[in-house]
This record gives structure tokens, sequence and C-alpha cells, in this order.
């Protein structure tokens, strides 16, 4: 189990407090470098929150410039900010002497998670700010990104026992994961990454236990209530040392690795216990859903398989070579070349990227769906997943349960209506949820009338039956032919059962 010295650890706690005390939160920092900055940092520009800062010496403002910022800074402002702790983080190498001052050698900085209270990531500085990305060392340890933030958009936040972060990084999603599980595990084959990770626990106070080794090999034997992973899983050609980035590569050929981490995961899962993944897979000339869910066993999951974005071979290698510091490289066209040479091997045609979410769900046969889905969707997306989980269950019911069963329109599904002005009638009426998948259905005028309907009161057959005659359609016809299309707006969480 990696954890830090006991020196390290009197640092961290003594960097927690002071953090606390000049306010080096996430809302105190928006507030100094504005919306500007902050979006200057998302494009690796530093330009716009050192404006922001002007020549403000305080304690905020020079933590923002040694840390998100990485410029040198003064000794005598820096002594101002963090009292009696420059020896300490010489020591720790978490900053250095350099010509004009202090420069980071680490990068600190805040984050938010769901329980409000102040929280900061440990990682490797940003590469590439104000400047093309140089190329990282094979153990770099990625900060808060893209990827990590959707992964914890996506995680479903319920209360569980134990849980699981696969592949943990800097620990970021060990942190949100602490907020609801009773218990955090963390695993990760860079030992860089599990001491950065460790640091992150550290200074937020966050009992994590953090384990060495590849994938589940650290966590053989156990389960777990909650498993999540943000893995390698970039299908690089196969790479050793130097030119492999461990955060982001795997040594496994084409999408072997993500398969490894969805059929692991399935495998230490308690029942009803949850798996989420954000990965990438191999397009090749099968279709991609039959071939992910062979994947899963025949029994016993729900898995809902979103792929969020589709990319020719083209534009994947093209950003992760533009990742990896390698443009303006001499090596990039060759490099390019091996990439390119790797997925013809492969018979990998293009890329899909997205999200896996699995529950262990007993005896019963698997019912997995896999479908492209690049529509916006409202952030955090978590508890639509959840929701699905539970649902799909519900919309495989044997049909005379199912019109037997009282349901009702989710009260966060708006009517729209199309037509021309003037129209008697709209052309087009559509059901649209406001949160979650941002899902919509186009009803006919049967299947409006059964969903208008659906308040709660009354059986779903007695409702489809009612409107049948309203129609003057036969309502055995009409339940035959609305009953797979129920079925699917149950699952997507159009319809509920009444909460008692």
């Amino acid at each position: 189990m990696t954890t830090p010295d006991p020196d390290t650890r009197t640092l961290l706690t003594a960097l927690r407090r002071r953090f606390l005390d000049v306010d080096y939160t996430v809302d105190a920092v928006l507030d100094r470098i504005g919306e500007s900055g902050q979006d200057g940092l998302g494009r690796n520009q530093t330009t716009p929150a050192t404006r922001a800062l002007g020549e403000a010496t305080d304690p905020l403002a020079t933590l923002i410039r040694l840390f998100l910022l990485q410029r040198s800074v003064d000794i005598e402002p820096l002594q101002h900010a963090l009292p009696e702790l420059l020896t300490p983080l010489l020591d720790a190498e978490i900053v250095e002497l350099v010509e004009h001052g202090v420069r980071a050698l680490i990068d600190i900085r805040p984050y938010a998670t769901e329980d409000a209270l102040p929280k900061w990531i440990v990682s490797d500085l940003t590469p590439g700010l104000d400047s093309p990305p140089p190329p990282m060392r094979p153990d770099y340890v990625l900060g808060v990104s893209p990827a990590s933030t959707t992964l914890a958009q996506l995680t479903i936040r319920r209360p569980v026992g134990r849980a699981l972060d696969l592949g943990a990084g800097c620990g970021v999603q060990s942190v949100h994961l602490a907020d609801h599980a009773e218990q955090v595990v963390a695993t990760d084959l860079n030992q860089r990454a599990l001491r950065l990770a460790a640091w992150t626990a550290e200074l937020n106070q966050t009992p994590v236990e953090l384990l060495a080794g590849d994938l589940y090999a650290p966590v053989a034997e156990q389960s777990f209530d909650l498993i999540v992973s943000n893995p390698p899983y970039v299908m690089s050609p196969p790479a050793t040392g130097a030119e492999r980035l461990t955060y982001r590569e795997g040594a496994r050929r084409g999408d072997e690795l993500v398969r490894e981490v969805v059929t692991g995961g399935i495998e230490r899962l308690t029942e009803g216990g949850t798996l989420q993944v954000l990965g990438n897979w191999a397009i090749t000339d099968e279709d991609w859903g039959a071939r992910i869910r062979t994947w899963f066993p025949e029994t016993g999951v729900q898995a809902l398989v979103l792929e969020r974005e589709h990319l020719d071979v083209f534009s994947y290698i093209e950003i992760w070579l533009t990742d990896a510091g390698l443009v303006g490289t001499p090596d990039y066209l060759e490099q390019y070349d091996r990439w390119l040479d790797y997925f013809d091997e492969l018979g990998i045609r293009g890329v899909g990227m997205g999200w896996i979410t699995v529950r262990k769900s007993g005896d019963a046969p698997s019912i997995i769906r896999t479908e492209s889905w690049p529509h916006a969707v409202a952030q955090p997306v978590g508890d639509a997943l959840g929701d699905w989980l539970d649902a799909v269950g519900d919309s495989t019911m044997a049909a005379e349960q199912l019109w037997a069963t009282n349901w009702r329109l989710d009260r966060r599904v708006d009517a729209e209506t199309i037509g021309r002005p003037g129209a008697e009638d709209p052309e087009h009426v559509v059901y649209r949820q406001r949160t979650g998948l941002l899902r919509a259905v186009e009803v006919d005028t049967a299947l409006g009338g059964v969903l208008g309907a659906c308040d709660g009161d009354l059986p779903l057959g007695v409702i489809v039956d009612a409107v049948g005659q309203l129609l003057e359609v036969d309502p055995a016809g009409l339940r035959t032919d609305l009953l797979p299309r129920l079925r699917e707006l149950i699952a997507d969480g159009f319809l509920r059962r009444p909460r008692r």
C-alpha cells in the first residue's frame, strides 16, 4: 500500500491548512482570474489570467502564479504565502530554486466535488502552457482532464460500501468516490501516479487504500459495489520505455485493455454492483455493437454502451500524436505511418469513443444495449444512467404484468408541438427530456394520448384500451402496436412507476 512518509504528511497537512487560510479554492481562484483567465487556461494560455492578477503579490495571487500559471515567483511573497514551508517544499521536490526565485515542479490546484468542501488535486505540471507541448516523461501523471471530468459526471453517485478506482492516476476519481463510498480502494501500474494520488488523498484528508499493480491484479480476490475506470485506452502501436506514455497507453493490442477492464470488472462486482468505464473501442468491418456485446456474459448483467464519438483513423492518430508532443518533431511522420500500419494490421477502420455502464443483475438473461449517442446531454448524467439500470428490467416484464402496472409520465418531460403557423393541428408532437441524455421521441395520436393519461392512477392496459375506444381502433391491436414502443419508453425513463 502506498502512503506518504511522515515528513511529507506533515507538509501536506500544513499546506492544506494554509490553502484554507488564504482561500486557495475553486471559487476564489475563479474570482481572481475571471472567466477570460479560466477560458485561457483551458486553451493552455496563461496571459489572460496573468493580466487579471496584475502586479498583485498577495498569497492567493502568488499561489495561482506558482501552481496554475507555472510561473516563477519571488521568494519573499512565497514565504508570505506559505510561511516556514519553503525548505520542506524544496525537500519534497514540490518546488525548486531558479534564477529569478522559485518555480513549481508539480501541480497542486483547487478542485470541487459534490459535497462542496474545498479539495485539491496533485499531478504533474500541465505540458505546453503558452507553447507547443513537449514530449512527456513515460510516467507522466495527468491532472484533471476532460476525460476524468466526464467520468466523474457519468458516475452514479449513490451510497455504496466498497468502491474501486481502477487506474487512479492523480486520484481525482477517488476524491469523488470518498463522498459516497464507505471504503475506497485505488490501483495503478504507475508508481509515480500512486505517489501523487497518495498526496492528493492526504491533502484532502481522504482515506484511500492505494495498491500497485496491473489492472485488477492487486484486488484479484476482492469484490466491489462500484468500480470506475478511465483506463489507458489509447490504441497505439506496441511501445516500451520512453515511447510509451503510461497514463494513456496500455501494453495490450487494439482495444483488448478496455475489454479486460469490462470483463474483469464484472467478475469483481457484488450483486447489484456497478461498473462504469470511459473507453475507446476498435471499429472494424464487423458491426461495432455486435462486437462489443461479445464482451458481456449471456446472463447476469445489464449494460448500456453509448458511443459518444466516432473518429476515422487519421483524426484519431493525429489527436494522440499531438497529445504526445510529437507535432513538428523529426519523428512525427514516421510515427504517423507506424500507427497506420498497426491499424491496418488489426483491421481497424475507425475508433469509437464512449461510456460503458454495467450492473450485475443476478441470474436473469443479460440486457445489453449498444447505441450511438453523439447528441448533447445534461451533465452530470450519472443519475440518468442509474435510472436506466433501474428501469431496463421493468421494460422486459411480461406483457400482462406491464399492462397491469400503473405508470406515470416523468415530470421532467416536455411536450413540443411543431407545425405551420395558423394550422389547426401540429405536424409533429415530440416528447423531450429536460435532464440526463435529453432523449426525445415523436409520438402519434395514440401514443400521445396514452402518455398524456399516464399519471399513476390507472393501469397501463386500461389507459390503452380507453384510447383505442376513443380512436375507434381495436384495443387489442393497439396494445400489440404500442407494446415495443412503451417498453423502450420505460427503459429510457419517460414512463416510471409512481413512488409510494
